[in-house]
């Protein structure tokens, strides 16, 4: 198979010379057919890009950055391909022989003015693959934006993801047309130059932000709750939440809870601000509340958060999210709660943050939000499928499953309620991490999946802050998150 990307020349850009794609972990060879220019940019865009590249990212290149040098390998070989996919506003050419003609849409329109039209109005666009010789849609997404830095960090984020679902769709994998969660309410488009210049001054704010605070800040909220509890209401009404106390340079966040052996704790991330790495610790709880300190119960030489908790076998076992070593690994409990040994590794060689695991239908299913080096963190939601806990894991027919920043991460441990399943997911439509959605799997197989989102939960005055990313519950013990700003003076004066 050939893929020929059509690109307009004059608007060349770094993402459209990577010359393969991996599809079913095979180099696909790509090639460009160069167009003439549709219709024009933004005055001054390639000059504010690189103002971005070299005051925002520090002379860091992205996928946005301008193809300064059109090679010629490059070029169109004129009836050789077998998919084109055409990034132009351009009609289609009649003449094309291709078996594929793919067009990607960005909020209902095509080329690259549509994407950053969406950008300037300040949110990314919904992408859709449309087959231009039946009009069908063959897959859509809705990026995340939280590692999209200025305006060109914003359009390689969108034209990765593109790339993700072209792949995808290249595979030969049935593809799942998601329900899409809700959208940012958009604004009038802004000057590409006003845009630009306010990102820049945010920028300079965060830096001045980050020499007084430590951001973000999470913290672990819990309450006992006997006949009221989130996944009934959906909301946070009822008892009052209480914050976990932490030292101030170090916060909380993920955490799960836990009965075994007759005692109660909860688990969760424990970073040190000042190293910017992660550990598991505990805490132990009993009818009034947390007992005792905090105690470390399980370091990496990498980052460790999301410490998924599951009994098997009689034993108890812990997920730690570990992208950083690009593995999901399973620890085993040797002497709870503070003695815990890797036992095997579940999946290797990918990113794949917040593995979860739920029994259904006979069948273990693993979700994870899912990265292929490209994109966001937060927007790809991949399955694998097992008989047994230790595996082999299998791929979901259609992974990634889901691409949307609202719906597609986990945010902690299923539960099932009246014979169905749900699942809390992230919402990051606003920032990562910025709200919770309580999802009804409604179909899961492995080769279906569908989840619809009943209701969604924001920090409100019940919960104050700016996050809210995980919910769990043990018995009547329920647990969340959430952020806030810390002074490091303050955080220093709690240390002493």
């Amino acid at each position: 198979m050939i893929v020929e990307f059509r690109c307009e020349r004059e608007h060349a850009r770094l993402w459209m010379s990577r010359g393969t794609l991996s599809v079913n972990n095979q180099d696909v060879p790509v090639q460009i057919a160069w167009t003439g220019t549709a219709a024009p940019r933004p005055a001054g865009l390639e000059t504010l890009f690189e103002l971005e590249r070299m005051l925002l990212r520090k002379g860091k290149p992205c996928g946005a950055d301008k193809l300064k040098v059109v090679r010629e390998e490059f070029q169109c070989k004129a009836g050789k391909a077998d998919v084109v996919v055409d990034f132009t506003s351009a009609s289609r050419d009649p003449a094309c022989s291709a078996q594929l003609y793919l067009r990607p849409l960005f909020n209902g329109a095509a080329g690259e003015n549509a994407a950053l039209t969406a950008i300037l109005a300040g949110d990314l666009p919904v992408i859709e693959i449309i087959n231009e010789l039946d009009g069908a849609v063959l897959d859509r997404g809705h990026p995340s934006k939280e590692i999209a830095v200025g305006l060109s960090g914003a359009l390689d984020t969108v034209m990765a993801r593109t790339l993700t679902l072209l792949t995808a769709i290249l595979s030969g994998s049935p593809r799942i047309l998601p329900q899409l969660g809700h959208r940012s309410h958009g604004i009038a488009p802004r000057n590409p130059a006003v845009y630009v210049t306010r990102g820049l001054a945010l920028s300079i704010a965060k830096q001045i932000f980050r020499l007084c605070c430590y951001s973000p800040h999470w913290h672990v909220g819990w309450r006992y709750s006997e006949n009221v509890a989130v996944w009934k209401t959906g909301d946070l009404s009822g008892p009052s939440w209480h914050v976990l106390a932490d030292p101030g340079h170090r916060f909380f966040a993920d955490p799960f809870p836990i009965t075994w052996q007759g005692r109660t704790f909860v688990f969760f991330e424990d970073l040190d601000h000042r190293v910017g790495k992660g550990i598991i610790s505990a805490i132990e709880f009993d009818a009034a509340g947390p007992v005792g300190k905090v105690i470390p119960v399980l370091e990496e030489a990498w980052h460790l958060s999301y410490p998924f908790l599951i009994e098997h076998d009689d034993e108890l076992w812990m997920i730690p999210e570990s992208t950083g070593h690009r593995d999901v690994a399973v620890y085993k409990c040797i002497r709870y709660p503070d003695k815990w040994e890797r036992h095997c590794t579940l999946l290797s060689g990918l990113e794949l943050a917040d593995a979860t695991i739920t029994r259904h239908n006979g069948m273990n299913y693993l979700f994870g939000a899912w990265r292929d080096g490209t994109g966001g963190y937060s927007d790809a939601l991949a399955i694998f499928y097992a008989d047994h806990l230790f595996g082999p894991w299998m791929p979901h027919a259609s992974n990634p499953v889901l691409l949307d920043r609202t719906t597609a991460r986990p945010a902690g441990s299923f539960v099932t309620m009246e014979g169905k399943l749900w699942r809390p997911v992230q919402d990051s439509a606003d920032g990562y991490g910025c709200a919770l959605g309580l999802a009804e799997i409604v179909e899961l197989t492995p080769k279906t999946f569908k989840q619809i989102v009943r209701h969604y939960i924001r920090p409100g005055p019940l919960w104050p802050g700016r996050r809210l990313h995980t919910l769990n519950r043990c018995g009547n013990l329920e647990v969340i998150d959430g952020a806030r700003i810390q002074p490091k003076i303050q955080a220093f004066a709690n240390v002493i």
